[in-house]
């Protein structure tokens, strides 16, 4: 199968388009194996373009190489998943802190559309659905901030502990405690309240006191793999 230059770029920011979904939405959990054949094959490409996208995530600390493994989805210490979730939670709170100032009429529609779309399925019960639909809700956070570098940097960091916030909402009355915890943010970035939305934001991203020690138990129970 012959690459020239850019259908070969393209097809590898695709492919690593496609893995990075995966990877955050769960279906490749932390110590997944990347075996380049398989991908190849899966994806109807060369080991070329596999090769170049497996490079791309290594690069954004999505996956890491193993002796003996080769390329596996990237897993954290304990301590690396609280570091992060510690650097998360201030950068979603200044992400709405900034959305309570800027953001536009049409943009408090749209959070308040997911908003009702997250209690519509809270009622059905479906965690996965719950999932999606939330990291919706936060991605028009992201959006609205009117900070694209901001925007980014959250995105991306939020993808490297995906799988793990993702088991968060597995905790007995988790769905509609995020959900209280979202219409707080809601109200306050509607409000204007910068002070509130940030505040409010960051308790609801952080893990500590009675929290960690409930995810704590979550890791253990769902055998999510850390280094």
């Amino acid at each position: 199968m012959s690459d020239c230059a850019e259908p070969k770029r393209s097809r590898a920011t695709h492919l690593r388009e496609l893995l990075e979904a995966e990877i955050a939405s769960g279906k490749l959990p932390p110590g997944s194996r990347l075996e380049e054949l398989a991908l190849a094959e899966r994806f109807q490409v060369s080991r070329t373009p596999v090769r170049e996208a497996l490079a791309q995530l290594a690069s954004a600390g999505l996956v890491e190489t193993r002796p003996r493994q080769g390329a596996v989805v990237a897993t954290l210490s304990v301590q690396n998943i609280i570091d992060r979730f510690e650097v998360m939670a201030n950068l979603e709170a200044q992400c709405a802190e900034l959305c309570a100032r800027r953001m536009t009429a049409a943009g408090h529609k749209t959070l308040l559309d997911q908003h009702r779309l997250c209690a519509e399925i809270i009622e059905s019960g479906d965690t996965d659905a719950y999932y999606d639909a939330n990291r919706r809700f936060h991605e028009v956070i992201y959006a609205g901030c009117g900070n694209s570098y901001l925007e980014e940097m959250t995105r991306s960091l939020r993808n490297r502990v995906s799988a793990y916030r993702r088991i968060q909402l597995r905790h007995p009355g988790r769905l509609r405690k995020s959900w209280d915890e979202h219409d707080a943010i809601v109200r306050a970035i509607l409000a204007g309240d910068a002070e509130t939305a940030r505040e409010a934001t960051r308790r609801h991203i952080a893990i500590q006191g009675d929290t960690f020690t409930d995810f704590m138990a979550l890791l253990r129970s769902a055998q999510l793999q850390v280094a």
